[in-house]
């Protein structure tokens, strides 16, 4: 048989990669601007999830959390200190999803599951302590509604911030 074999066509390379391999796909492009916008609203939610969580259980319910019971619905210094601790729960979250965007593949299921095990570890925390059933129900329930807030708000985060994947 003469000239090209039919089972084996061989193909002449044209244009600018004729001579060399082809270029690697992009690199996914993260954006820190909608990262850290969405982290810092995720943040001032946080916080004030965590007081109307004990606005709530104190004021509503009647269960004294965070606080002695006479120190009324807003509870004490310990109100401002927990609603502090929510919004830095949220910018530590915001710092995680922004490395895990910068390398991971699928950073929001990674994410997710980081968040739903810390959420889990925060509410089972108050029923290792020696006080009442109904304080430690009323403080996990705050801690379930802080994770809530931080997983649902950023998780989607994720996903418009890295492009390119």
């Amino acid at each position: 048989m003469y000239g090209p074999d039919p089972a084996h066509p061989t193909y002449t390379a044209y244009g600018p990669y004729a001579d060399s391999a082809p270029p690697p796909p992009p690199q996914p492009r993260v954006d820190a601007g909608k990262i850290w916008s969405g982290g810092l609203m995720t943040a001032l939610f946080a916080a004030l999830t965590a007081v109307a969580g004990v606005l709530l259980v104190r004021g509503v319910l009647g269960v004294a959390v965070f606080a002695p019971a006479g120190d009324g619905a807003m509870g004490d210094a310990s109100t401002g200190l927990l609603a502090g601790g929510a919004a830095v729960a949220g910018l530590v979250a915001t710092l995680l999803l922004h490395l895990l965007c910068l390398g991971t593949p699928q950073p929001g299921r990674f994410f997710s599951w980081i968040v739903t095990l810390v959420t889990l570890v925060m509410v089972l925390l108050p029923f290792t302590t020696s006080v009442a059933m109904v304080t430690k129900v009323g403080t996990a329930a705050v801690c379930l509604a802080v994770g809530l807030t931080i997983g649902v708000l950023l998780t989607p985060v994720a996903r418009g911030a890295v492009r390119g994947r």
